[in-house]
């Protein structure tokens, strides 16, 4: 998402150009370029898969179809990890704490499936401005108070810089979701004001806003993580350059910090 202007031929091709190992892709990239081909574009190319995104909105209808399937696409395209954006309140919605227990209910439904497939469903909390319309979990405490009712192979969460470097209680949710293995993936974006309208796209590039990146970097790696590290960036002044030279750009930002 860090370049989505670059058609998937391209960001694979730059990725292994500039030695970078592996690449998180999104669900509606994939499916455009068809889930097989992708599947066999990224695998000739050497790279790794480290996530697919999205599943969730739970609260929708249709959810569990289209995250049966999201679960599949794991599969095929070789990756172990399923991250989640939960969803808001239902349309026309007020009950909150509702809106959670059906999250609950709904990776509940999906933990098993996700499971024997060799998927795990990776919570991610969005900062509490999306709690309305993209994801009612909004701290690491409410999304581990879910994943600790299944064993850690099969549902954990997401630590992203950007959703939680707010929380003063994350640094220890941190902690304890690395202790039982439920760190499914470790993402990086900085934050930095003002927001743009509708508040989704200006997500910062690293080193450019007022996150501790390399504190971040250090408190997950102490709590035992070892995985991929994801740059994940919503910019559309980003979106809007040559995406060759953002990725690289961005690639330097991630070495410096």
């Amino acid at each position: 998402m860090t370049v989505r202007q670059l058609p998937l031929p391209d960001l694979v091709a730059h990725c292994v150009r500039l030695g970078i190992p592996g690449v998180g892709l999104w669900r509606g990239p994939v499916q455009e370029y068809g889930v097989d081909a992708a599947a066999a574009l990224v695998r000739e190319a050497g790279l790794a898969v480290t996530t697919l995104c999205r599943g969730g909105f739970f609260t929708t209808d249709g959810w569990e179809e289209e995250n049966r399937a999201a679960i599949d696409e794991c599969v095929t395209l070789g990756t172990d990890t399923l991250v989640l954006v939960s969803g808001g309140l239902p349309p026309a919605g007020r009950d909150l704490p509702a809106a959670r227990a059906r999250i609950a209910d709904a990776i509940g439904t999906l933990a098993p499936y996700a499971g024997e497939r060799g998927v795990r469903l990776a919570i991610e909390p969005l900062h509490p401005m999306y709690a309305s319309d993209r994801c009612a979990i909004s701290t690491l405490d409410q999304a581990l108070a879910i994943a600790e009712r299944f064993p850690a192979e099969q549902v954990g969460v997401v630590v992203d810089t950007y959703h939680v470097w707010w929380d003063e209680r994350a640094p220890a949710a941190v902690a304890r979701a690395g202790a039982a293995g439920r760190v499914h993936s470790f993402q990086l974006a900085d934050w930095t004001t003002p927001l743009p309208a509708g508040v989704l796209d200006g997500r910062g590039q690293l080193g450019t806003g007022v996150i501790d990146l390399a504190a971040w970097a250090a408190l997950v790696e102490k709590a035992g993580y070892r995985g991929p590290v994801e740059v994940e960036l919503f910019n559309d002044a980003l979106w809007r350059r040559d995406g060759a030279e953002v990725l690289e750009e961005t690639l330097e930002a991630f070495l410096a910090v």
